[in-house]
Formats: C-alpha cells, sequence, structure tokens
C-alpha cells in the first residue's frame, strides 16, 4: 500500500512539474512565431524603382519593386497617375519578373501616348488587373509582353541598381 501511495504521489508530482514546462514551452513557441513575423514584416520594403512619363507628358507609369527578404522573389506592381503624382491606379503585377538570366525587374515602354507596354523577360506569375484606364481626361491601355530579353539590364534588384549597388 505504501508503494501505491509513493507512485501515485511520485507520478502527480511528474505531472505537476510536466505541465508549467509545457506551457513555458508553448509561450517560447509562440514568442518565436510572433517575433518571425514581426521581422519579416519589418524587412519588407516597397519602393518606386522607375517612372516613365508619356509622349504627351500627361500621365506616369510608376514602377514598385516589394521585397520581402531572403525568403520571398520580388514583387513589382505598376501604377498610371497624372504626371507627377504619388499614387494612382494600380494596372497590374509580376511576381519574380526578370528582365534577363540575372537582372530582376520590368521594363515600361510607351508605344505612343495611350499605350503602355509592360515588358520582361520571365515571371512566376502576372495579373493584369486593369487593360484600360482613364487618367488625365485620356483612355489608357496596358499590355504585357513576356520574353522580352534586356541584355543591358544589370544584375540584381532594381532598387538594388539605383542605390549603386552598394555591396559590390
Amino acid at each position: 500500500m505504501f508503494r501505491q501511495l509513493t507512485a501515485s504521489y511520485t507520478e502527480g508530482m511528474e505531472n505537476a512539474a510536466y505541465f508549467p514546462l509545457r506551457d513555458a514551452l508553448r509561450q517560447a513557441a509562440v514568442l518565436v512565431i510572433v517575433t518571425l513575423g514581426f521581422l519579416m514584416s519589418a524587412c519588407s520594403s516597397r519602393d518606386e524603382v522607375l517612372r516613365v512619363t508619356s509622349p504627351d507628358g500627361k500621365v506616369d507609369a510608376i514602377l514598385f519593386e516589394e521585397d520581402c527578404g531572403a525568403p520571398c522573389s520580388f514583387l513589382y506592381e505598376v501604377r498610371l497617375a497624372r504626371k507627377g503624382s504619388r499614387s494612382g491606379e494600380r494596372v497590374t503585377l509580376l511576381d519574380a519578373a526578370t528582365r534577363n538570366d540575372n537582372a530582376w525587374g520590368v521594363n515600361l515602354r510607351w508605344l505612343d501616348a495611350d499605350n503602355l507596354s509592360v515588358e520582361y523577360f520571365r515571371a512566376n506569375h502576372t495579373d493584369l488587373q486593369q487593360k484600360t484606364v482613364d487618367i488625365a481626361g485620356d483612355r489608357l491601355r496596358v499590355s504585357l509582353h513576356a520574353g522580352v530579353y534586356d541584355p543591358q539590364a544589370p544584375s540584381g534588384g532594381m532598387l538594388y541598381n539605383l542605390r549603386g549597388r552598394p555591396y559590390n
């Protein structure tokens, strides 16, 4: 009988010690996940990397490069806006777009005052959200062109190259 009491008392103690340890591990895991999420969101950037004005001078095509760090590829967003505006209408998104085998990015080229060509070599995913958009009193057309190889584009991301390739 003494052994039974001792055994049940010991089991109770092990369980009592186990539960706080399990709770501490759970709290530590939650803390690690929250910290990693914060760090990943803090590393994210969205930068204007290219602005091309239409031939008639009324509209800007604006390219933004979004970078969430090492686990992600670059995301490119194209917007059309009145000349000089900081915002505008989002017309397309391109994930992991490249201009050649070593250069991330997208080229923007006005075919005429009303037609914008978004040119890239390859992309994991493209989303042409608006084929036409009205800006500054004009109806503008946007088209995506894959397979356009730009041998002059420098390796790396577009923002990296705008900053003068600081790590070379």
